[in-house]
């Protein structure tokens, strides 16, 4: 499977993960996990869809073993700050404890940027 199919079928999976807990909150009337729908929904769906349209169109079998190194990254980084950030708005985990991991991924989200941006860069297209 090309990586651009990839991120779009990871990014869907973020959108229905994020659309599934706004549709909860709203239900609940508890909006206390907001911060992790934004983040799912951003970080996870809006970012995986648009290096999904990157690969498709810039980048096709560019530098395949940094690009997916790149993929893993950023697929990694975002589900551990979304689960996280679950966590923590939920109240399951004090900060105290999920904070290392939300720092992490938050650095490993940057990194993907970075690649990505390199990707782009290198790319003759």
């Amino acid at each position: 499977m090309t990586l651009d199919r990839r991120f779009l079928l990871c990014g869907f999976a973020y959108a229905i993960a994020g659309m599934g807990l706004g549709i909860y909150m709203a239900a609940s009337h508890n909006h206390s996990l907001f911060v992790a729908h934004a983040h799912i929904l951003l970080v996870g769906f809006v970012v995986s869809f648009i290096y999904a349209l990157i690969h498709k169109l810039w980048l096709v079998g560019a530098g395949a073993r940094l690009a997916g190194f790149q993929f893993y990254l950023h697929q990694l980084a975002a589900l551990a700050m979304s689960v996280g950030l679950v966590l923590l708005y939920g109240g399951i985990v004090p900060e105290s404890t999920i904070g290392p991991l939300l720092g992490l991924a938050s650095v490993g989200v940057l990194i993907a940027v970075v690649l990505m941006g390199w990707l782009v860069l290198r790319s003759p297209a």
